[in-house]
């Protein structure tokens, strides 16, 4: 059993709840820009003294809505402004936000805001009003359905309620108080309500701003830091930027739509990005498409070798390396940074695996991506590479304050302030991963290096034993053959059969590239080409990449393309990118029979 713990360090206490921020950066910097909001083609300014305002109004209209202290309020919308707006209110009258995913079902609604017995919830779209419509007789709790693009109910309710009551309400709140329920995306059963305290937010924001001084206290940057939140809201990770940006005064904005990242990213310009990997990867691929497109492919690929190349010098390239290097940034480094917005320097990426490959290559070109892992249960990070403990390949050592230890069967313990005390109605989950001493079970397999650095290796539940005994944790092989730019995902197979196989489905995008390539008709659906042998080649190509880095006994031997994606909306992926692997199984069961007959 190894174990690595980080002391803590010196950082702001916080006495009270989180809405005490928004109210002491308004009283401190009252013309400061806390945010910038999409208005059209153009990003307006928000001032702290604007949206502390604008808090106490909305605050007030929940008070007067009958929101009382402890009540739990819903919020069912996309990544927005008023989606923080409604955050901090909430907190501001006493009350405990509970997020819900944009891709949940209707079951998964009534659920949630059952379990949660919720009073109020928000909702964005026709859509979403209707699933919460459809089981609302199921829900007696439930007295308000309000419209995030239309708060006006909400503010005509508070229209006789005294600021002071805000105030009132807000200043009583303690940070060991309940700040949020965040239910578990689950790969299995109904999800569980993560309860998480405004203490827990502080301990994981205080550290994280401490040892990350480059991103948000902008240290080497001539401007105000800022960052563009397109991650959903309703997890954690998003939940803990938005948090983070406002208690350490860096400028916020909103970008609801992943397909409009890039000109969001272009025209806001952030100093620093919060990402997953999936999203880091559809950059890539798309910026080498594009060349490739356009007739620039061989230099875009040797460029790409450079900046690898570059990085894992790590600051000892030889002269030949460092005039490479010098000249892709101007032929197309440069291009990638100012699609970003040209002006971040430093990116945290966390949910899954970036990879090592493409950890070298962004911080090649001047990117620096830096992992972190954690879950719902510890309020976003307990690990995280910095620039001044950086090691590629891994998701970094402790924070401050936070231990980690690695079990006898190589399970990941964690242990820290940012860890959760308990679920939502469910002792019996809370006992099966919580010991009495803090010790939090993650599920998640892992191993920690002598300085402290942790890698994760697979995940408890999913590990996979062959006939022949084998244990095969598949995370490694998936990580590697998704990195090839034609695969969409690949979920590896093979519990209690002879071999591993895989499910391999293919990125629209690059196929659509793909296919001018190989001289497919343009009009070739995924499902046409499903068996082709130009196709079939490609992926084995990636097939052959993961198989470089497993044994033979955890290769894949087989696989099958799918003529369909996984994604949330299939019902396939958790709105964190996770893959279903039951419901997988059970969809395309005859896909894997096909695969042992």
């Amino acid at each position: 059993m190894r174990e690595f713990a980080v002391p803590p360090i010196a950082k702001r206490e916080e006495a009270g709840g989180l809405a005490d921020l928004v109210f002491t950066n308004a009283a401190e910097g009252p013309q400061d820009v806390a945010f910038r909001r999409r208005r059209g083609a153009a990003w307006v300014d928000v001032t702290a003294a604007t949206f502390a305002d604008e808090v106490t109004g909305l605050a007030r209209g929940l008070v007067g809505a009958g929101v009382g202290v402890g009540d739990r309020v819903a919020i069912l919308a996309a990544t927005r402004y008023e989606w923080t707006l409604l955050d901090f209110a909430i907190w501001a009258v006493g009350g405990v936000p509970v997020p819900i995913y944009v891709t949940s079902s209707a079951e998964q609604v009534r659920w949630i805001l059952s379990d949660s017995g919720s009073v109020a919830v928000v909702v964005e779209t026709d859509e979403h009003l209707a699933r919460v419509e459809g089981v609302r007789a199921d829900l007696p709790e439930l007295k308000h359905v309000w419209r995030v693009d239309d708060l006006d109910a909400v503010l005509d309710a508070g229209k006789d309620v005294d600021a002071a009551e805000v105030e009132a309400r807000r200043t009583a709140v303690a940070a060991a108080d309940v700040a949020t329920i965040i239910y578990t995306s689950g790969t299995t059963g109904q999800p569980k309500g993560c309860v998480l305290t405004h203490q827990n937010f502080f301990d994981e924001v205080g550290y994280g701003v401490e040892i990350l001084p480059e991103l948000f206290k902008g240290h080497g940057l001539a401007e105000k830091p800022s960052t563009l939140l397109f991650l959903p809201v309703a997890h954690v990770f998003g939940r803990m930027v938005q948090v983070g940006c406002v208690f350490a005064r860096c400028t916020m904005g909103h970008g609801p739509d992943v397909k409009n990242l890039l000109d969001d990213l272009a025209t806001f310009q952030p100093t620093f990005i919060l990402s997953v990997p999936y999203v880091l990867e559809k950059v890539y691929n798309g910026a080498r498409q594009k060349a490739h497109a356009g007739g620039k492919g061989k230099i875009f690929d040797a460029a790409a070798a450079a900046a690898i190349a570059y990085s894992e010098a790590d600051g000892k390239a030889g002269l030949g390396l460092k005039l490479k290097h010098a000249l892709f940034d101007r032929l197309v480094y440069g291009k990638l940074r100012a699609a970003m917005g040209g002006k971040a320097q430093y990116a945290i990426s966390g949910g899954a695996a970036l990879g090592s490959r493409l950890t070298h290559f962004y911080r090649g070109v001047g990117l620096t991506v830096l992992e972190g892992y954690g879950l719902t249960e510890t309020t976003a990070a307990t690990t995280v590479n910095t620039l001044a403990h950086f090691k590629p390949g891994t998701v970094g050592r402790p924070l401050p304050g936070t231990a980690v230890r690695i079990d006898e069967d190589g399970e990941i313990l964690l242990k820290g302030g940012q860890v959760f005390g308990r679920y939502w109605n469910n002792d019996t989950a809370t006992a099966e991963v919580l010991d009495a001493e803090g010790w939090f079970r993650t599920g998640d397999l892992g191993e920690l290096d002598a300085e402290g650095y942790l890698k994760i290796t697979g995940r408890k539940k999913e590990i996979l034993v062959t006939s022949g005994g084998k244990n095969v944790a598949p995370a490694v092989i998936e990580d590697r053959i998704a990195a090839h730019p034609l695969v969409g995902q690949a979920m590896v197979v093979g519990d209690g059969q002879k071999y591993i196989a895989a499910l391999i489905t293919v990125d629209p995008d690059y196929f659509s590239y793909w296919k001018t390539t190989v001289d497919k008709p343009a009009t070739a659906t995924v499902a046409d080409l499903v068996e082709d042998p130009d196709l079939l080649k490609e992926i084995q190509k990636a097939v052959d990449d993961g198989n470089a880095a497993v044994s033979k006994a955890e290769s894949v031997r087989k696989f099958r393309v799918l003529a369909t994606e996984f994604t949330p909306e299939t019902g396939h992926l958790t709105p964190s990118l996770k893959l279903k692997r039951r419901v997988i199984m059970k969809d395309f069961g005859s896909e894997v029979d096909k695969l042992y007959s």
